[in-house]
């Protein structure tokens, strides 16, 4: 679980009203980024409100002109030429620069507006509003899709239309000494969600606009008791999710509007999810052993209408489905002393299928169109994580971590058919049909080991490096889990002086061969490598921060130094050549 935490609302410390201003600017030569941002605070002793806004624009990225030395394909991530509708035409143009990935621009803008109130030293009331959206965003790697012909493109546009957010959340905290619970914490929110996708096969007059609209009402209440050495945490959840689908196509020179099929169900879908769950820590053993125990209820009810069957007369017009699973874990920690500690956990996990797993129709990838499948069934996992870390004479830490995962009845794509038919048409396209489907099992394990060394007061030394393999079996050879990076890490150098804090350091990916990609139905998308797969990569980088005052600091570095070509794995667009950026930030 990844808990993200935005900046909060002060209240003033004595009678005087207190007032905050942030402010950055940022510019990177990559992508030509301009970034601006400004957050003020104004809080007196019981009211806070904190205001936020956020606008960056970004022109078209440009790649690495050097290529990596593992690479011998060298400029596979060039952009020879691009296409352009030049007076209704669409036209091929040879790209001046290659190293310039022409339609990978887009801007965006984000506001926040928190209110505090704080009602006494132990009760709280914070209102959280924010709004994103952005412009057109080009579908690079779709661009990039080649035609029919020899030096020909698949697409005249495929963009995604602005994407608009809007959340509103209310945050309710009491502190107590009671004897059901110190800390208590309410969370009701609403959040609108809009996203779009246009689409126009190269030389088609007829542009598909495929629109979602996703509401979300959710409620959590979490609640912490503190017994003697027992630390108790429970609480439940709440989330009722609607998604609405439409779709059109039109003609851009006659104006003409038709149907078109929608990408999830056209009479709609609501997915409610609901949860509640009981977690333990109890500290033992002179605090040198630590047990934490949990159990989890998890309850899911999906229901989505096919009302149009005249695209996909499917043999059903409903899904319908309820699921529920008990889940838990149960985990040990022994720190002997100071300087060890030892950490093993075992878990279960579930997921059941949402919407897009169960009914979304859509082309995965070029040639490929995946239907829905109304007889999945959630997915099953089983956990062990072990933790090893060691301290050296107060200057080094050195840790290691190794996981292994079992999965049954794993969510996977594979071949299917449609109407006896394995192949149909989608927009144009003929497609091979596929589904999502429940493989029997699975299994995924990994290890990382980091080390971080105090070398002077000035000086620090870090490195990290992670491996993972996955596997999904069948009766005869297992083949890839999709979404499974390549060996990778990180190696740096750390200066900090009392005003000037300095890092060199080194990221790197190792092969990603393509026998080791998910090619039966994942979406490791092997379109967007080079024949042998994704080669190696690293980068050199260099970042700084001069502190001039308490109220104005300086950061500036240098990303990808040798300005090498490369692309990660499973990206369809290739990564950032030479980045030198600079950003300048201010406390009024």
């Amino acid at each position: 679980v990844i808990n993200f935490t935005t900046i909060n609302p002060k209240l003033s410390e004595n009678d005087v009203l207190r007032t905050d201003v942030n402010v950055f600017a940022r510019y990177g030569t990559a992508a030509t980024e301009k970034t601006g941002h400004i957050d003020f605070n104004l809080g007196g002793n019981k009211f806070a409100s904190l205001t936020s806004v956020t606008y960056s624009d970004f022109n078209d990225v440009k790649v690495g002109a050097e290529p990596n030395a593992d690479n011998k394909y060298g400029s596979f991530n060039f952009r020879p030429f691009y296409q352009d509708n030049v007076n209704g035409i669409d036209t091929i143009i040879m790209n001046d620069d290659s190293t310039m990935q022409v339609e990978t621009g887009y801007s965006q803008v984000d506001i926040m507006q928190k209110l505090l109130f704080q009602q006494n030293e132990n009760v709280s009331h914070k209102i959280n509003m924010q709004f994103s959206t952005s412009s057109d965003i080009p579908r690079y790697d779709r661009l990039t899709d080649p035609g029919d012909d020899a030096g020909s493109l698949a697409q005249g546009d495929w963009y995604y239309g602005p994407q608009d957010r809007l959340l509103a959340a209310y945050d309710l905290n009491i502190q107590s000494t009671g004897k059901v619970f110190n800390d208590l914490r309410l969370i009701a929110s609403y959040q609108d969600i809009q996203e779009s996708r246009f689409t126009r096969g190269f030389g088609s007059a007829n542009r598909t606009g495929r629109v979602e609209d996703v509401t979300v009402i959710g409620l959590n209440i979490d609640l912490h008791k503190k017994i003697k050495n027992n630390q108790i945490n429970y609480g439940a959840e709440m989330y009722l999710n609607d998604v609405t689908s439409t779709a059109e196509r039109k003609n851009i020179e006659t104006g003409e509007i038709t149907p078109a099929s929608t990408r999830y169900p056209d009479g709609g879908s609501t997915m409610n999810n609901f949860g509640i769950y009981v977690s333990h820590i109890l500290k033992f053993g002179d605090n040198k052993w630590t047990l934490n125990d949990g159990i989890r209820f998890n309850a899911s009810m999906l229901n989505s209408q096919f009302t149009d069957s005249s695209f996909y007369p499917f043999p059903f017009s409903e899904i319908d489905q309820n699921s529920s699973a008990i889940t838990g874990s149960l985990g040990l920690v022994f720190t002997p002393d100071k300087t060890w500690r030892f950490a093993i956990i075992g878990s279960t996990g579930f997921r059941t299928p949402n919407v897009d797993d169960l009914t979304k129709i859509f082309d995965s990838e070029p040639g490929s169109i995946v239907v829905p499948n109304p007889d999945l069934k959630p997915e099953y996992t089983y956990n062990v994580d072990l933790n090893i870390s060691k301290e050296i004479a107060d200057k080094v830490q050195i840790q290691a971590t190794g996981f292994y995962t079992r999965f049954s009845n794993i969510l996977t794509t594979q071949s299917s058919t449609f109407n006896g038919e394995d192949s149909i048409l989608y927009d144009g396209v003929l497609s091979e049909v596929k589904t999502t489907v429940n493989a029997n099992k699975a299994y995924l394990y990994g290890v990382s080991a980091g080390i971080n060394a105090d070398i002077t007061d000035i000086i620090s030394f870090t490195s990290t490096l992670t491996y993972t393999y996955g596997r999904i079996e069948t009766d005869t050879t297992p083949y890839p889990l999709d979404h499974i990076p390549p060996v990778y890490g990180k190696t740096g150098v750390n200066l900090q002086f009392s005003k000037l804090r300095a890092e060199v350091f080194a990221l790197y990916n190792g092969w990603k061969n393509i026998e080791d990609y998910n090619i039966v139905g994942g979406e490791d998308n092997e379109q967007y490598a080079t024949p042998d797969g994704m080669p190696s990569w690293y980068t050199l980088n260099l970042k700084a921060a001069y502190q001039f005052t308490d109220y104005l600091q300086l950061q500036a570095g240098c990303e990808n130094i040798l300005d090498l070509n490369y692309r990660v794995f499973a990206s369809g667009i290739g990564s950032p050549g030479r980045n030198i950026f600079l950003t300048l930030r201010a406390k009024i």
